[in-house]
């Protein structure tokens, strides 16, 4: 049985980029991903000037930055009227914006830059099965497309998403907390004349968010409140749906005709009570699931991947990583175990902001964030909204 340096468990954009950034450092790396076919839907969509700085390790930000709208700035309107803007032109001297690219384009550069770097080294429609750690390596057990399949690794990174079999495997605890907001997103045709703006809209009956995509569309994000009652648990909604919500809150005509993806979600945090068991490392969603809204999920998976490769690197220089030093990744797992923590506040922050208020409410919240807007110091909110800090 060959025994790989690493093997990556989920070939979804953190489990790839985990693998490139560790097969760019020479690595002998492998990729085991159950779906045998090609994501086709948009999912997250904003890339963040830290993220685009780990792309640009593995050569991929600047072909990411040629395809996506380059966002400059986000402007919070409310009641028919802007009450300011942010402006990420301060976030990064070569970034100086949030680069908005479907997340099915993004994992496509990936898998070729791993193929580029590592050919071969995806191997789809393997399933892990088992799990067994000994002294000096991991041995997985899986189902591939032709029968069973067994590896060996110094080292398994878990990329496998908020439901993260290897997780469970290992039995480490990840309590959840689900949350009432329902949301409901669909891209369609850009026809509100606000250009390359992310624009929020603050409204009583809730937060309606769109964000400019490529080739002429806009994704709308739409908080599901009592007036549109919808399980966003079940069946997806039906583009008119949101058009209507869109439409009432904000007097923006949608054509839903043009809807080229229609989704509902619920939210919900998740924190694994540890990220690291002797020579498995949870990484992405396994470790730490927060909301969506703010669009921190997938950069703080790739942010994951890029302070762990190092020392993953580090620990296989020692003794061919045959030998383990239990406090090899303390340090990076405190660390990214902050980071969670300030994007799940960061996230929860931006939930509250969008639900439904009373008229007083109303008036005091819009009151405080365009004041808040106008103070010398709004150029932070940029820093902070572009994950500068995490």
């Amino acid at each position: 049985m060959i025994t790989h340096d690493v093997v990556v468990v989920g070939g979804g954009s953190v489990g790839v980029l985990a693998a490139a950034l560790l097969a760019r450092r020479g690595l002998d790396v492998a990729v085991w991903e159950r779906r045998t076919d090609e994501p086709a839907l948009s999912r997250a969509i904003g890339v963040h000037a830290p993220s685009l700085d780990v792309l640009d390790e593995v050569d991929v930000a600047d072909e990411l930055v040629a395809e996506a709208v380059r966002v400059r700035r986000g402007v919070a309107r409310s009641g028919g009227r802007t009450l300011g803007s942010v402006s990420f032109d301060r976030v990064h001297r070569r970034w100086p914006f949030v680069a908005a690219l479907p997340q099915h384009r993004t994992e496509r550069l990936l898998r070729g830059r791993l193929e580029t770097l590592a050919p071969g080294a995806l191997r789809r429609g393997t399933a892990l099965v088992e799990l067994e750690q000994e002294p000096e390596r991991v041995l997985l057990r899986g189902e591939g497309p032709g029968g069973p399949v067994e590896a060996a690794a110094r080292f398994v990174l878990a990329a496998d998403g908020a439901r993260s079999p290897v997780r469970d495997a290992l039995g480490i605890d990840a309590p959840l907390r689900r949350y009432p907001d329902r949301y409901v997103m669909c891209d369609v045709a850009d026809d509100s004349r606000h250009g390359a703006d992310a624009v929020v809209h603050l409204e009583r009956r809730g937060v309606v968010e769109s964000f400019p995509l490529p080739g002429g569309v806009r994704r709308f994000v739409v908080l599901l409140g009592e007036d549109a009652a919808v399980d966003a648990r079940g069946g997806d909604p039906d583009a008119g749906l949101v058009a209507r919500l869109v439409a009432e809150r904000t007097g923006v005509e949608v054509d839903p005709g043009t809807a080229s993806m229609t989704s509902a979600f619920g939210v919900q945090r998740r924190l694994a009570g540890r990220t690291v068991a002797g020579r498995v490392v949870l990484i992405g969603d396994a470790a730490h699931e927060i909301s969506p809204i703010g669009g921190q999920g997938m950069n703080l998976g790739w942010l994951d991947a890029a302070a762990l490769a190092p020392v993953v690197a580090r620990a296989l220089r020692s003794a061919g990583g045959r030998r383990l030093d239990p406090t090899t990744f303390r340090p990076y797992e405190e660390a990214r175990r902050r980071s969670a923590v300030r994007s799940a506040r960061q996230a929860e922050i931006n939930m509250a902001l969008g639900r439904p208020v009373g008229a007083v409410a109303l008036a005091a919240r819009r009151a405080g964030l365009s004041a808040a807007l106008r103070l010398p110091t709004r150029h932070l909110l940029g820093s902070v909204y572009a994950m500068r800090w995490v």
